[in-house]
């Protein structure tokens, strides 16, 4: 009888790019192999709860496909056939092809890209050390933050709020532009305590029927992108009814009187008018959050990846100044705590070499750089050799037709360090396999809570695979520049020297011991009694868009980007979207979905099974009036391409609205294509980032040449796909 081998317990982070950053207890067999995955119970943040793909991590970890040495193409960019190569060989090629584009177009054509596939400040963050040290192009991260950091800066000054963990202390909590269920599932252990313990309302503002839409008291579908609109009316009916704290406004916030003045013409009925909510449903939030102290908004990152996503975020920042909910526990606003950290982690980056007079090119505009556009390469080199780590632009960016058409340049070298042949390893040069969390050493801290959290490496990688840290070493020694500040360290000597440098008093094998350090700030501090954090301490009603820093504001040499002019100078709805018209009368959102996060874990049968297949929801009334039955295969597209993909007819969505959940490979849709081919790269202002969100497309039949097409689609998913109406 075979007997399962027992299991130690080790103790890590979720690497991943949501912002919990969950602490974790990972079994170990006495195989090495990784087991089930918990939340840790004893940090009350994360109390033991974590999301379902995290906990069948060992899917992931020891999935059979899990890339385990370096390959090499050979024959055409893209095809898929490659062969394997000796690590030493493949670091040596990688050197030898950047030194040849640097002698040919001097350093900037090489450009390292990265991103959130590990929020691991080493493992994610040491390639900068290698950009700066030779001087290679850098890059602007647009693609997550800039328009909600944007927004909460504009009017709070600081990347702070209220402490999370005290939604369970609130009367109603507020969730605004976040599935928290799919992606934040913390959120929900908070709320829903307060639910439990204190009676409170859960009120859930989004733009379809979400797994979180379902947990509301009041739940709020508005039109996509009309956030700022309902923001206002909220606060027109706060000054009309007599619930504006006008003594906190008087004290805390820089222009009351204006803004009054302002929301005179923004009432209810105007904002029905925008949003599509009801008058009675504008009013009975107002109502709502005007007799409840305790109103906790909990505003995410979804509802402002639109063309006026920082005004948006903004516009909802507003309320709760207005309605004085800052000053109660279980009150006020909260969305990151990614300024309260102090990290200091200028050796892992290699900040001493960093010269500002190198180019920033736009992360979001990888297509546009890479096809040649001059605007986006700023003047400079093209790009002619790449290192990717933790990101799959080929599937999570933008204008996803413009970026693979520049990835597949036979004049470009590409690397791809990664766990799985993803969309952008298939058109690599140079493919090698990288460790997962629990394979290395790393330290992680979650900007949706106050905690720095250590990694410890608690099992063996397989023998093939590397870290970023190696690769990033190696090619320093190849490439000359090992000899810089912040190279020749172990992992362990990069974060005993960020604990240093960030004055935290231990080293790693302290933090072993503790696990994790919660840093969160005073209530004073974290609901701004003591001012704001602008220079005279006020928060702002009349944001300086121009002038006011922000975490992720443009290098001097990117400046201000995309239609500055048009933000609003008082919170209001901003109507820039990507315009609606006879030939585009649907908008699309490419929302997340519960089992993938971005492109991560779209590769385990778990996550697959769970998801089913790519599907388009449509509403009701729109299918009626397009001919369409539950399961028909239809086309949508736009001036940047078209994807085709069955319908699911459901109510959750509203009319004219599209929506369609998860990053599905690629080669998941009948052309090979993904969903972000019908997604913008414009950028959206002050800062930049990306409108994934705010999409318009038309919409047909797919006829009935694609009946074959349907039955592989049929066959593949193993449901119905039909083509007739």
């Amino acid at each position: 009888m075979n007997m399962p081998l027992p299991a130690s317990v080790g103790h890590s982070a979720c690497p991943h790019d949501c912002p919990s950053t969950c602490a974790l207890d990972v079994e170990i067999g006495a195989d090495g192999r990784v087991g089930r995955v918990r939340g840790a119970a004893g940090n009350d943040y994360t109390a033991g709860v974590i999301c379902a793909k995290v906990a069948r991590y060992a899917e992931r970890i020891h999935h059979p496909d899990r890339l385990l040495k370096p390959l090499r193409r050979v024959g055409e960019k893209g095809a898929g056939a490659f062969c394997e190569i000796a690590w030493d060989d493949a670091l040596d090629l990688i050197a030898e092809r950047f030194v040849s584009a640097e002698q040919r177009f001097g350093s900037e054509t090489v450009w390292p890209y990265f991103y959130a596939g590990t929020m691991g400040l080493v493992q994610r963050d040491g390639i900068k050390r290698l950009t700066h040290a030779k001087r290679y192009s850098n890059q602007f991260s647009t693609i997550c933050t800039n328009m909600a950091w944007t927004g909460w800066m504009m009017g709070a000054g600081a990347l702070r709020g209220s402490n999370p963990r005290e939604m369970a202390q609130s009367d109603c909590v507020v969730i605004w532009g976040t599935n928290a269920v799919a992606t934040q599932v913390n959120v929900m252990t908070h709320a829903m305590k307060a639910r439990k313990s204190r009676g409170a309302k859960i009120v859930v503002v989004d733009i379809y029927d979400n797994a979180t839409m379902a947990q509301a008291d009041l739940a709020l579908k508005l039109k996509p992108g009309t956030d700022g609109a309902l923001a206002a009316a909220l606060m027109h009916i706060a000054f009309r009814d007599g619930s504006a704290d006008r003594a906190y406004l008087a004290r805390y916030t820089d222009d009351p009187a204006g803004l009054e003045t302002h929301l005179s013409t923004r009432g209810p009925r105007w904002a029905s008018a925008i949003t599509g909510l009801a008058v009675d449903e504008i009013e009975a939030f107002a109502a709502l959050i005007g007799r409840t102290d305790r109103t906790f908004f909990r505003l995410g990152y979804g509802f402002t990846r639109q063309r006026n996503g920082a005004a948006a975020m903004h516009a909802a920042l507003c309320v709760p100044a207005v309605y004085g909910h800052w000053q109660y526990e279980g009150g006020g606003a909260f969305h990151s705590n990614s300024g309260i950290f102090g990290i200091d982690g200028s050796t892992i980056q290699g900040a001493a070499d960093a010269d500002p007079t190198v180019r920033h090119l736009d992360q979001s505009r990888i297509g546009a750089v890479l096809t040649g556009e001059a605007a986006a390469l700023m003047g400079g080199p093209p790009v002619t050799a790449m290192l990717v780590q933790n990101t799959n632009p080929a599937n999570v960016c933008p204008d996803q037709r413009k970026v693979i058409e520049g990835l597949s340049r036979d004049d470009l070298f590409l690397c791809v360090h990664e766990h799985f042949m993803t969309d952008t390893a298939k058109l690599a040069d140079l493919v090698l396999p990288a460790t997962m969390f629990a394979e290395h050493d790393d330290i992680y801290r979650g900007g949706g809570q106050s905690h720095i959290v250590l990694g410890p490496k608690l099992t063996e990688p397989p023998s093939g695979v590397r870290t970023n840290h190696f690769v990033v070493e190696a090619l320093a020694k190849r490439l000359g520049v090992s000899d810089r500040p912040g190279f020749g360290l172990s992992e362990r000597q990069l974060i005993d020297d960020l604990l240093h440098r960030s004055g935290l008093e231990r080293d790693f094998g302290d933090l072993a011991q503790e696990r994790w350090i919660d840093k969160a700030v005073s209530f004073e501090e974290a609901h701004f009694l003591n001012g704001f954090g602008h220079p005279d301490g006020k928060f702002r009603f009349r944001p300086d868009w121009r002038g006011t820093p922000a975490p992720n504001r443009p290098p001097a040499s990117v400046g201000l980007l995309g239609p500055v002019e048009a933000l609003p100078t008082f919170p209001d709805h901003m109507d820039v979207p990507e315009a609606q018209d006879t030939d585009h009368p649907y908008k699309l959102a490419t929302s997340p979905a519960r089992q993938f996060l971005n492109s991560s874990f779209s590769e385990t049968k778990g996550a697959r099974s769970r998801e089913g297949r790519p599907t388009l929801m449509i509403h009701p009334d729109d299918a009626g009036r397009e001919g369409l039955g539950d399961g028909m295969l239809v086309e949508i597209g736009n001036r940047r391409g078209s994807v085709r993909l069955p319908v699911a007819i459901t109510r959750a969505v509203r009319p004219g609205v599209l929506v369609h959940e998860g990053l599905w490979p690629n080669s998941d849709f009948l052309d090979g294509e993904g969903i972000n081919v019908l997604t913008s790269a414009d950028p959206v202002a002050p800062h930049g980032g990306a409108a994934f969100h705010d999409t318009s497309v038309w919409l047909r039949i797919s006829g009935e040449e694609h009946r074959t097409q349907a039955g592989l689609l049929e066959r593949r998913y193993e449901g119905p796909v039909r083509t007739e109406r």
